[in-house]
């Protein structure tokens, strides 16, 4: 039977509580880089070589998975138990790309396998009606541009995804359709997309489960006035949108819909991208095959995630030395830095992974907990980054573990010598001396020229960043996320936080209420 019990309450934990903290100034050499690595999906691997991790607190960490019973309760999800106690539902995201455990998973009288495969069919028919023309815009013109309308979980992951893939399809030959995004109820935001859009040859898809999103109703409401107000003989709005959204939404029997593409509630937003909420607008983009190779590599990591040997599963080992870096060293942040430029907006999309689904304060029965959880999340693709804050990285006077990733390759083929070497060249030149200048640091008699070093880091890395490399990417970091809120007793799948906010800004809509500080604050802006 799995247990549920806080983590201080762990004797692996305490173990490693007591332990020896290793330095990682002794313990990095070149034997250890070859060493310190295991194979995820799509062709990654993971280095914790530069992580103060010494065979000692390996083995304590292994003991705290077992313990903890860490691949078991991620069984659970992948069996269909109620795993989200929040909420009372379901945790389903993994079954969108595949079936790991091989076995039916029903819920609402559905077989929800048989479903989510339902859904890829509907998306790979009509994404290619779309791209080979037999669809069209209502003046008869072929669609050239996609754009989503959706907020959080609705627009970072698809973003992110649709931003990483670009350029690899521009290199591979693959035909593109322009992929644009309208999230913020800024009104400048839906404003300024619409002035570069041309509304004959756009396709607009509008993401909300509930159907009833404030802000994505609202951009969808200036999109279609602005739609209506084309001086286009023949021009009808209906024809330009589709919608992803759940049966149950009122969106689902909206007319004014070209097409609609469900997901249920047993997908978290934010962990929604290999759902139609991605996969509507990868396939328009970049064509159903290449949706379909990113569904693949995220599938190959969730089956290694179920390796109970830590050596074996490069989820599970990253999510227990960041837990021993945030529980056991008292480290409260983690830098996402990848030194890929097509990876630009992946960062902000683990900082709501991570963010949304670890920052609780108390367990999974609602207990208030003694002991820290998720830690904030931030980055910036390198070489960028390098220019901007890691400066305090370096020598601020808080240590922050790092995450790198990287490709040999670059995704677009144009690359120069200059100055003797190729930029792609350069840029992984870069990643690696950073690593080493993290690790080790420098003295100097010139104090202000004096690096500390010990500063942790863990590396992903790949040949090239492709839809299957990007899938398992994807995949392992919400696995990583999954096995911390086990490791700390959480519910890593409700998000009240983003709940309170969203009442209270209602409140101040109808007229605060009577709540004074809402119209103080309320008569400052509006």
């Amino acid at each position: 039977m799995i247990s549920y019990i806080n983590t201080d309450k762990l004797k692996a934990f305490q173990a490693l509580k007591a332990a020896a903290p290793a330095d990682i100034r002794k313990l990095l050499d070149a034997g250890r880089v070859a060493s310190s690595s295991v194979k995820l999906g799509g062709g990654l691997t993971y280095n914790w070589a530069a992580m103060p991790v010494s065979d000692e607190i390996e083995k304590g960490l292994q003991a705290l998975a077992d313990e903890a019973g860490l691949v078991d309760k991620y069984k659970a999800i992948l069996s269909g138990e109620m795993m989200n106690t929040g909420e009372k539902r379901l945790v389903l995201h993994q079954l969108t790309r595949g079936n790991v455990l091989g076995k039916p998973v029903m819920a609402d009288g559905e077989d929800k396998d048989a479903f989510y495969k339902g859904v890829l069919a509907s998306i790979k028919d009509f994404s290619e009606k779309v791209r080979n023309g037999e669809i069209k815009g209502s003046t008869g013109k072929p669609f050239t541009t996609v754009c989503q309308i959706g907020i959080g979980g609705s627009d970072l992951g698809p973003r992110a995804l649709y931003l990483a893939l670009k350029g690899w399809a521009a290199g591979s030959g693959i035909k593109t359709l322009e992929g644009r995004f309208i999230s913020n109820v800024d009104p400048d935001d839906a404003a300024d997309v619409m002035t570069t859009l041309d509304p004959e040859t756009t396709l607009f898809i509008l993401v909300s489960k509930s159907g009833t999103t404030q802000e994505t109703l609202t951009n969808r409401d200036l999109v279609l006035e602005t739609l209506k107000a084309q001086p286009i003989k023949g021009f009808d709005p209906s024809k330009h949108m589709v919608a992803v959204t759940s049966k149950t939404s009122p969106l689902a029997s909206d007319s004014s819909m070209l097409a609609s593409f469900y997901i249920d509630d047993y997908i978290g937003g934010r962990y929604s991208s290999t759902s139609a909420v991605g996969g509507v607008v990868l396939s328009l983009a970049f064509g159903y095959d290449t949706f379909e190779k990113l569904l693949k590599g995220a599938h190959e990591e969730d089956v290694l995630s179920t390796e109970k040997d830590i050596r074996k599963n490069g989820a599970m080992l990253d999510a227990l030395i960041g837990f021993y870096l945030r529980s056991v060293a008292g480290y409260p942040s983690t830098a996402i830095l990848p030194y890929s430029q097509a990876l630009s907006r992946f960062p902000a999309h683990l900082q709501q992974l991570d963010m949304e689904s670890n920052g609780k304060h108390v367990n999974r029965f609602g207990e208030k907990l003694s002991y820290p959880t998720g830690p904030v999340i931030f980055g910036e693709p390198g070489t960028n980054g390098q220019h901007s804050f890691y400066q305090l990285l370096h020598q601020g006077t808080d240590i922050v573990p790092l995450q790198f990733i990287g490709f040999r390759k670059c995704q677009r083929g144009k690359d120069l010598i200059t100055a003797g070497s190729y930029s792609q060249t350069k840029l992984n030149a870069n990643l690696a001396a950073q690593i080493a200048a993290f690790a080790r640091g420098k003295e100097d008699e010139n104090t202000n020229k004096e690096f500390d070093g010990g500063r942790p880091s863990s590396l992903i890395y790949g040949e090239e960043l492709t839809p299957e490399a990007l899938g398992a990417l994807l995949a392992h970091f919400e696995n990583k996320v999954m096995f911390q809120g086990f490791l700390w007793n959480l519910n890593s799948f409700d998000q009240e936080g983003v709940q309170l906010g969203k009442v209270l800004a209602k409140k101040v809509l109808a007229g605060c209420e009577g709540d004074s500080l809402l119209k103080a604050y309320a008569d400052l802006l509006i």
